[in-house]
């Protein structure tokens, strides 16, 4: 005899008791979900959030697969994860919390999207630039967002959203102006922020002539995938920190062919793209 699958009880009353109220309440979290992510946004949460997406997966095919071993040491790592997540998100936690006592959290405004980026013409800009603070001899600290975002950065300083230009970035570090102390943050093609405080590197090899500049620059670099272009106010030396590495004692050239590396293959230009702009 032919069955028919029939819903239980428990599933008929599930749907009956779905009313009005519950589509309100479904809504309620759904926007608050999306109030979340735009908050993330932007920040190296989003990258820490798909590495833990990641040991999910692997999670559920140890599961899928019986592999006890590796099941019960990621279950382990979950447990620590647990304790170590309020550690790894605070500074996203803490923006959260003042956003919400702002009454903030539900007015989040971003900066503006920036479309296609002539990223020659961005690195072109950036390079006059160090060169010119490198002859007048005045310090500066630029910092190239990447794929880690930089918001929580962006929010200790004062926004700009200007376009990049060589004037521009040389005016901001002009001695004893109200900008000139701390980093400036570029995204895309866009200043993002200007007298940016950064988190100094704890790299206990570095050469002792360093500053707190350069530091900085390093610091940034090791919390993040961002590319750092420091001018020494001493020397004038042009310098280039990315991944916790410190390249000193560049010129344009070899400035604008690093950068060139960092930043324009990985935005989906071509090499021959590249030659034909130059």
């Amino acid at each position: 005899m032919e069955q028919f699958w029939l819903p239980s009880l428990d599933y008929l009353k599930a749907i009956v008791k779905f009313n009005l109220s519950s589509v309100i309440d479904i809504l309620i979290v759904a926007y608050l979900m999306y109030r979340l992510m735009l908050l993330i946004k932007g920040t190296r949460a989003v990258q820490l959030l798909k590495g833990l997406a990641v040991l999910l997966v692997i999670t559920a095919f140890a599961s899928l697969f019986n592999l006890y071993t590796i099941n019960w040491l990621l279950g382990k790592l979950m447990t620590a994860l647990v304790v170590a997540l309020p550690v790894v998100f605070q500074p996203e936690l803490r923006r959260a919390l003042e956003k919400l006592g702002r009454g903030r959290f539900l007015n989040h405004t971003t900066l503006s999207s920036y479309g296609d980026i002539d990223q020659a013409k961005v690195i072109a800009e950036i390079c006059r630039s160090a060169t010119v603070l490198s002859k007048n001899r005045m310090g500066g600290l630029i910092i190239i967002e990447r794929e880690t975002g930089l918001e929580e950065h962006i929010d200790n300083g004062v926004k700009i959203d200007g376009l990049v230009t060589a004037e521009f970035l040389v005016n901001i570090f002009v001695p004893k102006t109200p900008l000139h102390d701390g980093a400036v943050i570029i995204r895309g093609d866009r200043v993002a922020a200007a007298a940016c405080f950064l988190p100094l590197s704890e790299n206990p090899h570095l050469s002792t002539d360093l500053g707190t500049r350069h530091r900085a620059g390093i610091g940034i670099t090791e919390h993040s995938d961002a590319v750092a272009v420091i001018v020494s106010e001493e020397t004038g030396s042009i310098s280039l920190a990315v991944e916790g590495v410190l390249n000193r004692h560049l010129d344009e050239a070899a400035l604008s062919k690093r950068l060139s590396e960092l930043l324009y293959y990985r935005s989906g230009h071509s090499l021959s793209a590249l030659l034909l702009r130059r």
